[in-house]
């Protein structure tokens, strides 16, 4: 374990040398071929006249033969890296170097690129699906496997269903942006670094959601002072999302990753409770919407009576005003509209 925390990444610095080399092995073809060839026809010519072949043709037909074998293993030494990508390069078994600047390389041919998360396929960006035979749609996935992208990627996880604070079941899923910042920590420290980052994500939202009600909740503390706030997953996203950030970074520090940025994609109460919340949630607007039209009516009966006294248009007693207040407060705060009555007698 010790030596695993202690991997860090060793850039390759020595000189790329891929054009010089690969002229020198077009030249080695080129004289592999044409001494295969000048052996093989003086053989030939020898066994139609029925001489032996001479020896300098036999030595240069077995060396063509194993240059052949050198030519090959001298291919497999070039190396082509794109912008924003990444091999890391073991030599039996000990780490060697990463290949991280654009440029065409030539390595020890016996060195191996490794990469143990190059066949692992999530639900990201840089990921390529495949087709109903299982078949991969993209044709680099075969000649680049063992690359490392260092680009900024997209993961997505399942949703998840978690209990909030209050123990109410919701629904969540979130999508992190990432990317490789220390290859040799992501290939070395962990198994698999996709699938340990997918984990992590899902731990961390775990972590961070049982702290945060769905909705404001009297004497709920979300920040640790011992102070009740009004933190909550659906009026504070972006704080939620800022530390959702920072666990996953705690969590993935050791893999090489880097967490740019992390956001809520989808939240709702989960489908047992959610025909239950919703009715709270309309009888609270309705309580709200009533308060608000009796604030309102008893200010506008409060009005009309100032008025009728101030103008001195009529002088009620005090179960007069009494009966004009009900009536008023029926007219102004019922659902539907009052039916008029015209009072044709005396006011008394």
């Amino acid at each position: 374990m010790k030596n695993e925390k202690n991997m860090s990444e060793k850039i390759y610095t020595k000189k790329r040398l891929g054009i010089p080399m690969l002229l020198l092995v077009l030249a080695l073809w080129g004289l592999t071929i044409a001494g295969l060839i000048v052996s093989i026809a003086n053989m030939v010519k020898a066994d139609e006249s029925g001489a032996e072949p001479e020896l300098i043709y036999i030595i240069m037909a077995i060396a063509s033969f194993a240059m052949i074998i050198v030519d090959v293993i001298l291919c497999i030494g070039f190396k082509l890296i794109n912008p924003n990508e990444a091999v890391v390069l073991t030599l039996f078994g000990k780490y060697k170097g990463t290949l991280k600047n654009d440029g065409f390389y030539y390595v020890n041919p016996f060195c191996s690129a490794f990469n143990p998360a190059a066949s692992t396929k999530l639900r990201q960006s840089d990921d390529v699906g495949r087709d109903k035979n299982g078949i991969a749609q993209n044709n680099s996935e075969t000649a680049a496997s063992k690359k490392i992208s260092l680009k900024m990627m997209t993961l997505s996880n399942n949703k998840q269903k978690i209990n909030d604070c209050l123990g109410n079941p919701i629904e969540i899923s979130i999508a992190v942006i990432w990317r490789v910042v220390d290859t040799a920590k992501a290939v070395f420290n962990v198994d698999n670094y996709k699938e340990f980052l997918s984990l992590q994500c899902d731990a961390a939202l775990r972590e961070i959601v049982r702290i945060y009600p769905y909705d404001v909740a009297p004497n709920v503390d979300t920040t640790g002072d011992g102070i009740a706030d009004e933190g909550s997953l659906r009026g504070s996203s972006e704080i939620v999302a800022s530390r959702i950030k920072e666990e996953i970074q705690k969590r993935v520090g050791e893999a090489g990753l880097e967490i740019v940025e992390a956001r809520i994609t989808y939240l709702a109460y989960a489908p047992e409770i959610a025909a239950a919340m919703l009715q709270r949630q309309q009888a609270s607007a309705v309580v709200d919407a009533r308060k608000l039209i009796v604030d309102g009516a008893v200010g506008m009966v409060e009005m009309a009576l100032q008025s009728l006294s101030e103008n001195k248009i009529v002088d009620l007693d005090d179960e007069r005003k009494a009966a004009m207040v009900s009536n008023l407060l029926v007219v102004l705060c019922g659902n539907h509209d009052a039916q008029p009555v015209v009072n044709s007698g005396s006011l008394y």
